[in-house]
């Protein structure tokens, strides 16, 4: 088998998991990965065996940290049938002339803007449209989460129209730089917030409208979302539904919050406590005269790495079945949901 050769261009939260998620595939493997500095995720990526490229100007400062570059991000790029972005939103931007002109395939995350690459991807909406596709954004772990979520009702139910409040967290747990420590933030105060419009990038026949905020917490984000259906339904329908979904996760047995669902991924041995699925308590399902409420947790760390590797194998048209492609990155990354 001949495998696809992938880059990640920016090896943060998102792309040492996306490397990671990438190198454990039969089908695909790992050129390298980058770095601006060499800093302990430098050394970590090193310690791992990944080949790590800098940007020129940088490349002594690795050379003396005992950190050794396998050559600039130019080279890496050109080394690569595809580059998976993961610098920080408003940046892969800047990277795109780098991609065209290696004439590579590339995906960005859902920091960036749809426009960037016309497509925005979620694996079980819409991998059928990524097959052979050049350019492909991510959608970001909110927008992931609402989709896997919504579109399983709209293909049963139909879907009328969607109202979601998001909690969300407010950063990262390796984050010094941001807060907030003790506010509850309205963000955006302006309503409706991007995530509406974001999840009609994916799916543009529902009717969403969002609210956020940011909240003093760095392990999960929190949807209470409210569904109206076209058909009739009861609850146990929507958790039959919820519950045969491969990237759901209906949480219960005394896990009543977040932290209690970060500590059960530690003690499933998953890597990094990764959470890759969305997770609703299905006690909080509740339906009233066609319209349904549930709580559901996202792990912002992690929900989007499968996804990347979908992506990948639709574009390098590995697999032109989605739900072939999902079943095969779920069992290589070891995402059992039930």
């Amino acid at each position: 088998m001949v495998k696809a050769k992938i880059t990640v261009n920016g090896y943060g939260t998102i792309g040492k998991r996306v490397a990671d998620a990438v190198r454990a595939q039969d089908d695909m493997e790992i050129i390298g990965v980058s770095k601006t500095k060499p800093n302990y995720e430098a050394a970590v990526a090193h310690q791992l065996g990944y080949n790590i490229y800098a940007p020129a100007a940088n490349l002594e400062a690795f050379e003396k940290a005992g950190i050794p570059a396998a050559g600039t991000i130019e080279e890496m790029v050109e080394k690569a049938d595809l580059v998976v972005d993961c610098t920080p939103g408003g940046v892969g931007e800047g990277n795109k002339p780098i991609y065209e002109k290696a004439g590579v395939k590339a995906i960005w995350q859902g920091g960036e803007d749809h426009s960037l690459a016309d497509f925005s991807f979620n694996a079980i909406c819409n991998y059928d449209q990524a097959v052979g596709r050049d350019l492909v954004r991510v959608v970001s772990c909110n927008t992931t989460a609402l989709c896997r979520a919504i579109y399983p009702i709209d293909k049963e139910m139909g879907v009328k129209k969607v109202r979601v409040v998001l909690a969300r967290r407010a950063a990262d747990p390796n984050d010094i730089k941001k807060g907030p420590i003790n506010a509850i933030v309205p963000d955006p105060i302006k309503l409706p917030s991007h995530h509406g419009p974001d999840v009609k990038s994916v799916l543009p026949q529902i009717n969403i409208t969002s609210a956020a905020l940011k909240i003093p917490t760095t392990l999960m984000h929190v949807h209470t979302v409210n569904m109206e259906v076209n058909k009739d339904c009861t609850a146990e329908d929507v958790k039959n539904i919820f519950g045969s979904q491969p990237r759901i996760r209906l949480v219960g047995q005394g896990i009543s919050s977040t932290a209690e669902i970060m500590e059960f991924s530690r003690d499933m041995g998953r890597p990094r406590n990764d959470m890759w699925e969305n997770c609703i308590w299905p006690d909080s399902i509740t339906v009233n005269e066609k319209e349904l409420y549930f709580f559901q947790a996202v792990h912002q760390e992690s929900i989007v790495v499968p996804e990347n590797v979908d992506a990948i194998r639709a574009m390098m048209e590995l697999e032109s079945d989605g739900s072939k492609s999902i079943e095969k990155t779920n069992k290589a990354i070891g995402l059992y949901n039930k």
